[in-house]
């Protein structure tokens, strides 16, 4: 088995600071990506509050890439619910109405869900758009992945019987927190929190306001 990837614990002294590190990782992550002719940048997104923080700080942060370069984006959800798009509680139409509206990308870089099938089809017919979209691949790898967690360990709508931040990244239990499982086998894994959030944690971590 793959060792996991390293991982980068990050604190910031307000959300506001976390908002505008996490939208420039999301613009140097793509420019990277996007080094190459022909190449795109992939996205997968968490809602909650993410949505918020990314429609204050990424229109902004985005605007000097162009539209040429979003154009090369393609964005997918980690999590969702079975709703309409205009449902309060849908991931993409919250997106769409706090973040895509201020944004250059268009409805075809964007892998939605079919709410008006039942969930099993719903599932299965998400997971092809994803082999579609990542040319067949068994198991779509994004670029980015920006996943929230909840003040109960949950992340990606996976949720735990316990709550506290502290028990996911200190590696003690024997019954580890959903969101204590993302461990990537390739490229890096970024934790960033607030200071309220990184209070209890006695791991080693980076305390700063900016990348």
């Amino acid at each position: 088995m793959a060792a996991p990837a390293p991982r980068l614990i990050s604190v910031f002294s307000s959300p506001q600071e976390l908002a505008a590190s996490l939208a420039q990782l999301v613009v140097q992550q793509a420019a990277s990506c996007l080094a190459d002719a022909g190449a795109r940048f992939t996205l997968g997104l968490s809602g909650g509050s993410l949505v918020s923080m990314l429609a204050r700080e990424l229109p902004a942060a985005a605007a000097p890439a162009g539209p040429a370069s979003l154009a090369r984006w393609t964005l997918g959800f980690c999590d969702e619910r079975l709703v309409p798009f205009e449902h309060a509680e849908s991931t993409y139409g919250l997106y769409r109405t706090h973040l895509l509206s201020k944004l250059p990308i268009f409805d075809s870089q964007v892998i939605t869900i079919n709410p008006e099938l039942p969930v099993e089809e719903a599932a299965e017919d998400y997971a092809k758009k994803l082999r579609q979209a990542f040319q067949g691949d068994s198991i779509p790898v994004f670029d980015l992945l920006i996943l929230g967690v909840g003040p109960d360990g949950h992340t990606c709508s996976l949720f735990p019987d316990h709550p506290l931040l502290q028990r996911i990244l200190e590696d003690k239990e024997e019954n580890p927190l959903p969101a204590a499982l993302v461990q990537p086998s390739t490229g890096k894994l970024c934790w960033f929190l607030d200071e309220a959030a990184a209070r209890l944690l006695t791991v080693p971590f980076e305390k700063h306001s900016t990348l």
